[in-house]
């Protein structure tokens, strides 16, 4: 049986869509797409692939005030390189230590309105299947 049709956008609610659009342009490496309303009310990003969803920043009037129940996970090539760009964009890294299980390792981030999202990385210093350890859920 077929599914009712593919994924086309991820909606993230924020404050700001322009500014959070500017951010993840960066983060993701993706150029800005359409603006929409005025003031802007949604703001995204070009998909990575023609068949990829878009991701688009939507303007809300309330507030974050819990943990994301959905989240982005970025593959990244060199973690330490990765958040020191995060945090210069404005972003930055959640109090909790990196996590590694399964044999993958990741790290928690926030992005300038404190969504998550986290960091997927290779720690060549670890046994993929020795000692997976983890504090809490990302």
């Amino acid at each position: 049986m077929g599914g009712i049709g593919p994924v086309g956008w991820i909606q993230i609610d924020c404050a700001d869509p322009i500014a959070q659009a500017g951010f993840w342009s960066e983060i993701l490496g993706l150029p800005m797409d359409k603006v929409l309303g005025d003031p802007p009310h949604y703001a995204g990003l070009l998909a990575a692939a023609p068949d990829h969803p878009q991701i688009s920043f939507q303007r809300v009037a309330e507030p974050k005030t819990m943990k994301n129940r959905i989240h982005l996970d970025i593959p990244v090539a060199d973690v330490e390189a990765a958040t020191r760009r995060v945090v210069g964009l404005g972003g930055g890294r959640l109090d909790d230590p990196d996590y590694h299980e399964y044999g993958f390792s990741w790290r928690r981030m926030a992005d300038p309105e404190g969504n998550e999202f986290c960091m997927v990385f290779e720690d060549p210093g670890r046994d993929p299947l020795d000692g997976d350890v983890r504090s809490s859920p990302p």
